[in-house]
């Protein structure tokens, strides 16, 4: 997936040789990319079927920085007392928070049906669904019904994935209507808090969510850039590295 970020098609052979592995291994993981609808499989490669920029399905993204993920997921956990009012965005950061704190006390709003599947049974999470409709294949909600559910209530804390965040360019994300759902949870949020891997220090998405002083804190993986961590605390945003 990291190469299909900077290359229109993949070599079986070069990807092998990079990462050690059997060319059997590599044409196996394209197939499977093949059928999620990434690639498309020609002889010795593959082809990247993604626009220039698009966001990889969930199914994929979900098995990227998985260590860093669920170090990102207790470290937020931490931050929650029991009783608050929680949004939960969507996306794979979002899904390991929800594993993190099963067994707490809390209200959770969640902005995709991973999240709420992964909630659903916990014994003391009350849960709050936004309505509005379902993204293909993300399955996060969007639209004028998540916003204005959104808007009509208010959380103690925001807990806000994104595709890229940078201090030139601020949070960013692929999905255009996901802009407007994000920043009414940020408006209605007494504290906003940024759950992101540090690859996504590195790009910057299409649609503009927030600048960086909008965020109270963010909490990444200890890859961060020092240059995107020191432009961070010049902006008075709390940085927790795990």
């Amino acid at each position: 997936m990291s190469a299909l970020r900077t290359n229109d098609a993949v070599s079986v052979a070069e990807l092998a040789t990079e990462h050690t592995v059997s060319e059997m291994t590599i044409r196996r993981d394209l197939d499977e990319l093949a059928q999620q609808g990434v690639v498309r499989r020609v002889r010795g490669g593959a082809v990247s079927l993604l626009l220039r920029g698009e966001e990889p399905p969930f199914v994929v993204r979900e098995r990227e920085a998985t260590e860093a993920k669920r170090r990102i997921a207790n470290e937020v956990a931490t931050l929650l007392a029991d009783g608050e009012a929680v949004l939960l965005d969507s996306g794979t950061t979002s899904l390991e928070i929800a594993r993190a704190i099963r067994d707490r006390r809390l209200t959770v709003l969640p902005l995709c049906l991973q999240v709420t599947a992964e909630l659903s049974t916990a014994p003391r999470i009350r849960l709050v669904l936004p309505g509005g409709e379902v993204r293909p294949g993300e399955l996060s909600f969007t639209g004028s019904l998540t916003e204005s559910a959104i808007r009509s209530l208010r959380f103690d804390t925001a807990v806000i994935g994104c595709c890229g965040l940078s201090a030139e360019h601020g949070l960013t994300t692929h999905d255009l209507s996901d802009v407007a759902v994000k920043q009414a949870a940020i408006a209605s949020a007494r504290r906003v808090v940024a759950a992101t891997d540090s690859g996504k220090f590195t790009r910057t998405a299409f649609g503009a969510v927030c600048p960086l002083d909008r965020l109270d804190m963010v909490v990444t993986d200890t890859a961060l850039p020092p240059a995107e961590h020191d432009a961070m605390i010049a902006a008075g945003v709390a940085v927790r590295t795990v």
